[in-house]
């Protein structure tokens, strides 16, 4: 079945579709203003952006039921109004971002799996082969429908040897994290899904157990695996150039000094980092 959607509030479509065109796993065209979306069930939802920034629209395509319309909405964050957001900012040292990017959402990944193995795999690399080796990783061992890539099962992955992943130029440790996290998954010990309804520090503590997960890595899960409005990942080297700039320093700022700030970006600080991340791109 089909879906009309209409938004109450200003909210930039297109620049969100940028930012999803980014990863060479989503399947994007931004001619068409259209994301295809596969989803658990096993169907591949298409989303198409109708409206403008200002008075936002959309046509959803191909969802069996209400429970996939509300995932939709929730991953593209249409159940929440930026408005409020953007005026929190105002009066802030991060005003003039959050009127350049006014509107711009906080997009969730459409996998949890894909969202941990995606952060694991970009640790310490640079932002172009860290897409490249996501891209090896999912058409190595996950599947295609009707164009659109879903990643690997945690059961396959878990079945793999260091081996198979050296020979796609991933390091023997990177490997071995990978792996080990899905073979966790994959029989049980670790439920991705039942971090939707806990805190964010329990969600931490519980991650970076495993080896492979550390700070950085369960903050981004966190912001763009469960999206989560109130987190800084402080040790991101992106967020401390972008800050650099905005505060006009000849350095980048100490962790000291950007969490001097939280308070006032506080309670979202995810966005306040989702701007800091636009500027820079």
């Amino acid at each position: 079945m089909d879906s009309s959607i209409k938004l109450p509030f200003r909210y930039d479509y297109d620049r969100a579709l940028e930012r999803l065109a980014s990863d060479p796993v989503h399947s994007i065209n931004l001619a068409t203003r259209e994301v295809r979306i596969p989803m658990e069930e096993g169907n591949i939802v298409r989303l198409v952006g109708t409206g403008t920034t200002v008075s936002p629209s959309f046509i959803l395509q191909n969802v069996l039921n209400e429970d996939q319309i509300e995932w939709v909405k929730r991953r593209f964050h249409f159940h929440q109004s930026l408005d409020q957001i953007n005026h929190h900012f105002m009066q802030t040292d991060l005003e003039q971002l959050f009127i350049e990017h006014a509107g711009t959402p906080l997009v969730r990944n459409f996998s949890l799996y894909g969202t941990l193995m995606q952060n694991i795999i970009h640790q310490q690399l640079n932002l172009a082969f860290s897409h490249t080796l996501t891209m090896r990783f999912v058409q190595a061992f996950g599947s295609k429908q009707e164009g659109v890539w879903r990643y690997p099962k945690p059961e396959v992955v878990a079945r793999l040897q260091v081996d198979d992943l050296r020979t796609l130029q991933f390091s023997a440790r990177k490997a071995e994290y990978v792996i080990g996290l899905s073979q966790a998954i994959a029989d049980g010990r670790l439920d991705l899904n039942k971090f939707e309804t806990m805190e964010d520090e329990e969600v931490i503590r519980e991650l970076v157990a495993y080896r492979g997960v550390g700070a950085w890595t369960a903050q981004n899960f966190l912001l763009f695996g469960l999206g989560r409005p109130n987190l800084f990942p402080i040790a991101d080297v992106g967020l401390q150039n972008a800050l650099k700039k905005v505060w006009n320093l000849t350095r980048k700022p100490t962790a000291d000094e950007i969490a001097e700030h939280f308070p006032r970006w506080s309670p979202y600080l995810s966005y306040a980092a989702l701007y800091l991340w636009r500027s820079i791109e």
